[in-house]
């Protein structure tokens, strides 16, 4: 925030966030340690469960109890937790990717029978991880997707750091005398209805030449 606007910035990040839409199958042991690994990062941190099973939804539950209480960070998972953790349950794993949308998470986990039939009705993330065994801890250490991604729900509009981030671009434009002749008027009847008179003037000394 200090220095964007004498430099660019990637972008304001945080707090971190996880979604994990998961279907009956997924393993409550490791849906429990994917949001705990989102958890330990600060008290404001996000970590949401989406599934179509309520009996996931409980072993879930009991899996946070037991794997929290024995982790260094304890105190900060348990704030987080209570404060920004969530479950959902929905009817479809469908209805759980629309939620996802709305919602346009940093990290999502598919954590899904056949996650690639799933991917194309992903809309809005930060980065996706796709399967039973693609946990979130492997973009960041290890697969090579950049994990400095969009938060607040700003996957809805940016993405990713990537290589585009640090290339500064300039347009260009050049209009012959029989172009401007050909497209004057329309640039100034739009000139005109901003009520910019000298924009017009512009156009027009050149239309008389």
């Amino acid at each position: 925030k200090l220095v964007f606007g004498k430099v660019d910035i990637d972008m304001i990040a945080g707090p971190s966030e996880i979604l994990v839409i998961a279907d009956e199958k997924a393993d409550p042991k490791f849906v429990a340690a994917d949001l705990l690994s989102q958890a330990e990062h600060d008290p404001m941190a996000c970590s949401i469960l989406i599934t179509t099973s309520p009996k996931l939804v409980d072993q879930v539950n009991q899996e946070l109890e037991k794997q929290s209480a024995v982790l260094p960070k304890r105190e900060i998972v348990e704030q987080s937790l209570a404060n920004h953790g969530h479950s959902i349950v929905c009817d479809s794993l469908e209805e759980c990717i629309s939620l996802s949308n709305l919602i346009a998470p940093e990290h999502l986990e598919l954590m899904v029978e056949s996650p690639m039939e799933y991917l194309g009705q992903v809309k809005h993330a930060g980065s996706v991880f796709l399967g039973y065994y693609t946990c979130e801890s492997v973009g960041d250490y290890f697969g090579g997707t950049n994990h400095v991604l969009p938060t607040s729900g700003t996957a809805r509009f940016s993405s990713a750091l990537g290589v585009d981030s640090f290339i500064k671009k300039s347009s260009y434009l050049h209009y012959s005398k029989e172009a401007l002749q050909k497209y004057g008027e329309q640039i100034v009847k739009m000139a005109q209805e901003e009520q910019l008179d000298a924009h017009a003037q512009a156009i027009l000394v050149r239309m008389d030449t």
